[in-house]
């Protein structure tokens, strides 16, 4: 997993492309919210947000 953050860093950094990065730790976060409130019982509050 560390390798593939280390290849699309690298991309990045080539090819000049650093608007990137906050579009991808946006949906990084993202995803993480909703995977680790998908059990609790804070999910019906978070699942009204989008």
């Amino acid at each position: 997993m560390i390798d593939f953050f280390k290849d699309l860093f690298s991309f990045l950094k080539k090819r000049k492309k650093f608007w990137l990065l906050p579009i991808i730790i946006v949906l990084l976060l993202l995803g993480t919210l909703l995977v680790l409130s998908q059990g609790s019982a804070v999910a019906p509050f978070i699942y009204t947000i989008f």
